[in-house]
């Protein structure tokens, strides 16, 4: 029975190879403050955060988040500080951000 609870144990990969706990800052999400580690992607401090989209489309206003997770499809365009159009999957989440939702094009004299 030891050996069974021994093989039940959650463990994270971080036990595995004996890594150091990350350093833990937070983030601002639309007034929502999130916990955040360090190295963590914008898209993954919102995923972690149950957050499963955070832009809409410019026509339709369809809510979108992360598709490909490596930054070529542009479905998971951020605020970040004010500045529009940041991909949340390759952008680091900084203590202190203030992400925002970002409506379509994330400012109307954007042409794109």
């Amino acid at each position: 029975m030891a050996s069974l609870r021994r093989t039940r144990r959650s463990r994270e990969p971080r036990d595995l190879v004996g890594g150091a706990a990350p350093a833990v800052h937070t983030v601002e999400f639309d007034g929502r403050t999130l916990p955040a580690q360090s190295g963590q992607s914008v898209a993954a401090v919102l995923w972690a955060a149950g957050i499963l989209a955070w832009r809409t489309t410019r026509e339709g206003g369809a809510p979108r988040g992360a598709f490909c997770g490596i930054g070529s499809c542009y479905d998971c365009l951020v605020t970040v500080n004010g500045r529009p159009n940041q991909r949340a999957c390759l952008v680091p989440a900084r203590p202190g951000d203030a992400i925002t939702t970002q409506e379509g094009t994330g400012r109307a004299d954007l042409a794109v």
